[in-house]
């Protein structure tokens, strides 16, 4: 609903739904794969063709207005944590932490087990820490340094993290979109993860045997070892690498996670312990490691490689991702105040009849969801709602509900360039989503298995079924 109103608008009818949405799509399929045209360009464009939409409809200006500022006001704690990651990020390149992590990590690797170990620590990171994105600001800048060097081609590794990473935000109990799939569905969280055991688990495991396959392709006979030494001692000669203290900072984020700290408050400390330690332990300058919050600037290893990653973060590396992600939110806040979304689902939803078509238009109304939105929250709550009412007519248990708008909401809002996970993934991996996106395995199969079960009647707990099971907050 808008914020502020001064006419009543005329409900959105489908036609004007379908063409408010197709227009979209359209300027962004277009302007991105056959002009190359700057996303930010290509959001604005959305906004006024979707602005003018709403205008149509009987919305004032006060009002579109307001619909958008509603959007970005539900996301700001995701913006804080956008500009605090930047600063993890520099903070804990300064103080060697990433180095440390990186020294160590190539020998204890091999290329050809990397990827799927890779995926396995970067699943348990985010299991127990209930954070995307925090682990690939961390581990997965990490792994792409490590990668890198390992001569695996950077795209593959970058998909890797994302499978892992999203593993944990999907079935993590303590991460925020498992929480709020659970309420919107009004199911208890224990049950919403045991309905997800059944598709997650295996997609998981598919995807963790595809990561084997690929990883025989790069033994160590496939790249330079002494590129490796040549980094290694690069990293050296640059940093003072003790295990013992480089690593503080990590574990502090780590542990304050595992104990529910909020995010803000964690990082914070997470920075600050790594800026003491840069300043106190590396010798750097307290100006210089305060001037790299704002912009951190290029190692001086030698290894232009290597000096471009120990470069990265800072605040005004996620500068590109924040705008980004600001004017997607206004749009969905357009989208969905207007009720485009909601009509053109509506018509969709009546028409449906059986158990598999209804769990795959709700996976697809979730992508749909992100793709117009910009933020997984506000299509997961959304699709919820407009869901619920289906899924009790076919006698489905309220986690059925959940596990589908997560399967078509938390694991494909990575997928799509101007969300904000998949603007803060290119901004941290430096890796584009349209590049990773193939082998993110796990993202786009675990929709697959999920409709493939629905269609076998595995997996399904109906309301007798699901009081059965005992499980609860």
């Amino acid at each position: 609903m808008p914020a502020i109103q001064t006419s009543n608008p005329n409900p959105s009818r489908f036609l004007q739904a379908f063409t408010c949405f197709f227009g979209v799509i359209l300027i962004i399929a277009v302007g991105l794969f056959k002009y190359a045209i700057d996303l930010h360009s290509l959001m604005f464009l959305c906004l006024v063709w979707a602005g003018l939409n709403a205008r149509y409809l009987g919305h004032t200006f006060e009002g579109i207005r307001g619909l958008m500022s509603d959007a970005i006001s539900r996301a700001l704690p995701a913006i804080y944590i956008f500009i605090l990651i930047g600063m993890v990020i520099s903070s804990f390149m300064q103080s060697g932490t990433i180095a440390t992590l990186m020294y160590f990590g190539l020998d204890w690797l091999s290329p050809s087990l990397f990827l799927a170990i890779g995926m396995l620590l970067c699943a348990i990171m985010s299991l127990a820490t209930g954070t995307s994105w925090g682990t690939v600001g961390t581990l997965g800048v990490v792994f792409i340094g490590i990668g890198g060097a390992m001569g695996i081609p950077l795209p593959i590794v970058a998909g890797m993290i994302v499978c892992g990473a999203t593993f944990g935000d999907k079935m993590s109990p303590i991460s925020d979109t498992t929480n709020l799939a659970a309420m919107s569905a009004e199911t208890s969280l224990y049950r919403h993860i045991y309905a997800m055991l059944f598709t997650t688990v295996p997609s998981f495991l598919i995807s963790l045997l595809i990561f084997i396959v690929i990883g025989r392709n790069y033994s160590e006979s496939s790249f330079a070892l002494s590129e490796i030494a040549s980094i290694q001692l690069a990293l050296e000669h640059t940093y003072r690498l003790s295990p013992f203290i480089t690593l503080i900072p990590i574990i502090v984020l780590a542990t304050l996670s595992i104990k529910k700290v909020p995010a803000e408050i964690t990082m914070s400390i997470s920075v600050l312990t790594a800026t003491i330690i840069a300043i106190v332990y590396q010798g750097q300058g307290g100006v210089t490691v305060l001037n790299a919050l704002w912009l951190n600037t290029p190692g001086n290893t030698g290894i232009e490689s290597l000096d471009a990653l120990l470069g990265r973060g800072g605040i005004s590396s996620m500068s590109w991702t924040l705008l980004l992600a600001l004017m997607a939110l206004a749009l969905g806040g357009i989208l969905h105040g207007a009720g485009f979304l909601a009509t053109l689902l509506a018509g969709v939803i009546s028409r449906i009849k059986s158990t598999t078509a209804l769990i795959a238009t709700t996976i697809c109304s979730g992508l749909l969801g992100n793709i117009a939105m910009g933020e997984a929250y506000i299509s997961i709550i959304l699709n919820c709602q407009l869901f619920r009412e289906k899924y009790e007519q076919q006698g489905l248990d309220k986690s059925i509900l959940s596990r589908s708008v997560e399967e078509g909401s938390t694991m494909t809002t990575g997928l799509i360039p101007w969300t904000t996970a998949g603007a803060f993934y290119t901004a941290t991996l430096g890796v584009s989503v349209l590049d990773y996106l193939p082998y993110a395995f796990f993202n786009y199969m675990n929709a697959f298995v999920s409709v493939g079960m629905a269609a076998l009647g595995i997996g399904l707990l109906g309301k007798a079924r699901s009081a059965a099971v005992n499980l609860t907050d």
